[in-house]
């Protein structure tokens, strides 16, 4: 006997304006680095015009996802296309540990060969720019510690933000006391910065990608909770896994030898499972037992 209880969930926040505006600002910031860096024959200013590109790549892959999640599903595609989302987050993670690598491979070069002070003219870019990625950035803060996807365009944008700081906090520093260890030294901490908040979207993102069980959800937790249901005499093949950023799915076997005679209890399940554990998708199989024959997925369900 099968009886399927679902409870969709897709209340999410539009992002849209947010990435539309983020998208913008940060073409624009592209154009006004590349225009100075020339017009101050500056290289830092035309290479950090390239790496706050690969952040705009950042922010359309984040958004391309969270449009495609939005989308219906069809035939083809039963569950739609909210994995995009994990996807992108992921590579959201390989796009700022790339970001770390250069930032370090930079720093180091800067350590070995001293390079000229930072000019005025690239504090006040850099300045520009703190204001620019901080207010990208605070468009993703209130997604950002529920939505892998939306956490990694925000880290995209901190941690540009944070770059600019350093180059900013830097030039002044090395314009006024002539330090020029400073530069390469605060831009190694803030790679250190960076990779320990890229740490935890890559596990994350990985981890959803492989159909792992989201980390602030305890699987035991949830076996004995439905174990403990009214009727509910046992459970096998119980499976726990993301449809997206943002929804997770259940599939489980009860074994009640009194079945409900109606769908309230299945429904008012899936329900408390939303409520308490926010599982969007659950889906129910109900048997008897005491059948000579065994259920097919007895004997290969994980303890």
């Amino acid at each position: 006997m099968n009886h399927d209880s679902h409870h969709h969930h897709h209340a999410a926040p539009d992002y849209n304006r947010a990435f539309a505006i983020g998208v913008a600002l940060n073409i624009i910031f592209v154009v006004i680095e590349v225009f100075y860096g020339v017009l101050a024959n500056s290289l830092a200013l035309i290479t950090d015009a390239g790496h706050n590109l690969s952040d705009v790549l950042g922010l359309l892959l984040a958004w391309g996802a969270s449009y495609l999640a939005a989308k219906q599903p069809s035939l083809r595609r039963t569950y739609g296309y909210s994995r995009a989302t994990i996807l992108a987050s992921m590579f959201s993670g390989l796009l700022l540990l790339a970001a770390v690598a250069v930032i370090s491979w930079e720093a180091v070069r800067r350590i070995m060969e001293p390079t000229e002070p930072v000019g005025q003219t690239i504090m006040v870019v850099a300045g520009i720019g703190v204001v620019i990625n901080t207010v990208t950035a605070w468009f993703f803060v209130s997604g950002k510690d529920h939505d892998l996807n939306i956490r990694g365009a925000y880290l995209h944008m901190a941690a540009d933000a944070l770059v600019s700081v350093g180059v900013v906090v830097s030039g002044f520093v090395i314009w006024k006391f002539g330090l020029k260890w400073f530069d390469p030294l605060s831009s190694l901490v803030i790679a250190a910065v960076i990779l320990w908040s890229t740490w935890d979207l890559l596990r994350d993102s990985l981890n959803l990608a492989i159909d792992g069980v989201p980390r602030e959800l305890d699987p035991s937790e949830v076996r004995e909770w439905l174990s403990a249901q009214p009727g509910v005499e046992g459970m096998h093949d119980l499976h726990i896994w993301p449809m997206s950023t943002t929804e997770t799915a259940l599939t489980a076997h009860l074994l009640m030898p009194v079945p409900p005679v109606d769908d309230r209890f299945l429904h008012e399940l899936a329900q408390q499972l939303h409520e308490r554990f926010k599982i969007s998708h659950a889906t129910f199989q109900v048997e008897r037992g005491g059948d000579e024959k065994r259920c097919m997925q007895l004997d290969n369900c994980a303890e």
